[in-house]
């Protein structure tokens, strides 16, 4: 959806999960809404069952004190994505704030966001200036009530390509842990487990302490930790993990409340997945794999060279749509010595159009 709006291609999407439970989820309705809030002239239809969409793209006009309702089925990360890369190119900087559920298990937190997504943009020539994240409250599943200020300014005409092979050395790692309506002793009992595990390989580890009670704290408890790994070049590797209970769907009133896992397991399990990405090489880590492909991709017609390590199913889907909708291919070469893959690719050119008829 995000390359069809920024290219402007109308598209047709037939037979939605045709076997199964029929037609579009709850959250993918929410994004098509929400993509119509930012953009002007753009035309949507669903059909009765859900299963047939027809989208035609309008104008990216971003817009200022927009906002909206993310709803309870996925957290607000999974709506970031596609609004950080429209609202570069759009008519008008976007500022929006968006409800619902800050940290879960399905979509990269909004700290992580905040912390590495951000920071990858100014190595495609976007200015940090304009650029915030700011999380005014925190909501754990299943009832969310978490809100976050979103702020993208929109470029003057492209990005600039970019030669992204070396990861470095880790030299620092930071994070942030986060409870909700529970005790504030949990996130000292995190902290310990991960940094435990750190310290075997790095002494300089700073994680901070987020509690939220009140109205800040949302509307169901819960607690997690994001942590960033920073290498001497500059690379930002991140991982996080959140507990909380399930949804209330998902829970029958018979059945007992599954076991939570303890702070220390949860600690111990988002370090461990931290030295993971590491080990595995590349200037991203895994999550960020289809979106940073994507800024490649719009680069100017220059190529652009990046290192990641494994490919992920999400990251070869996005190869593929942008390939159908760009038509830009890129050169995969892996590297057996170090388990990594070298990717090339010459960028569109995709230029922000919307900024120069207004």
């Amino acid at each position: 959806m995000v390359l069809a709006t920024l290219t402007s291609t109308p598209v047709t999407i037939v037979d939605i999960r045709a076997d199964g439970t029929p037609g579009l989820r709850e959250h993918e309705v929410s994004l098509l809404r929400l993509l119509d809030k930012i953009s002007d002239h753009s035309d949507i239809e669903i059909n009765e069952t859900g299963t047939k969409l027809r989208y035609k793209p309008g104008v990216i006009i971003g817009g200022k004190d927009l906002e909206h309702d993310c709803g309870l089925q996925r957290g607000i990360g999974y709506f970031l994505e596609p609004l950080i890369l429209l609202g570069l190119f759009g008519r008008s900087p976007l500022s929006i704030r968006l409800k619902g559920i800050t940290n879960d298990t399905k979509d990269p937190s909004v700290d992580t966001f905040r912390m590495v997504t951000l920071h990858m943009l100014k190595h495609f020539g976007v200015p940090l200036e304009g650029l915030e994240l700011k999380i005014e409250s925190r909501g754990a599943p299943p009832l969310g009530g978490g809100e976050v200020l979103l702020r993208v300014p929109n470029i003057n005409s492209t990005l600039t390509a970019v030669n992204w092979v070396d990861e470095g050395m880790v030299k620092r790692i930071r994070g942030v842990t986060f409870s909700t309506r529970v005790s504030p002793q949990i996130e000292n009992r995190i902290l310990y487990a991960a940094r435990g595990l750190f310290n075997k390989f790095i002494p300089d580890v700073h994680i901070f302490t987020d509690h939220r009670s009140g109205a800040s704290g949302g509307r169901s408890a819960g607690y997690g930790v994001s942590v960033v790994a920073e290498t001497t070049t500059g690379c930002l590797i991140s991982a996080d993990a959140t507990v909380s209970h399930t949804n209330v769907d998902e829970l029958s009133t018979e059945s007992e409340k599954p076991e939570l896992m303890s702070p220390e397991d949860l600690g111990e399990q988002v370090a461990s997945m931290l030295l993971e990405e590491v080990a595995q090489g590349g200037v991203v880590d895994s999550t960020h794999q289809g979106l940073l492909f994507m800024l490649c991709a719009l680069c100017p017609p220059d190529v652009s060279k990046v290192r990641v390590g494994q490919l992920t199913p999400y990251a070869i889907e996005t190869l593929r749509n942008i390939r159908d909708f760009l038509d830009v291919k890129f050169i995969i070469k892996p590297d057996p010595n170090s388990n990594t893959v070298t990717l090339k690719c010459v960028g569109a050119g995709v230029k922000n159009l919307a900024r120069k008829i207004s």
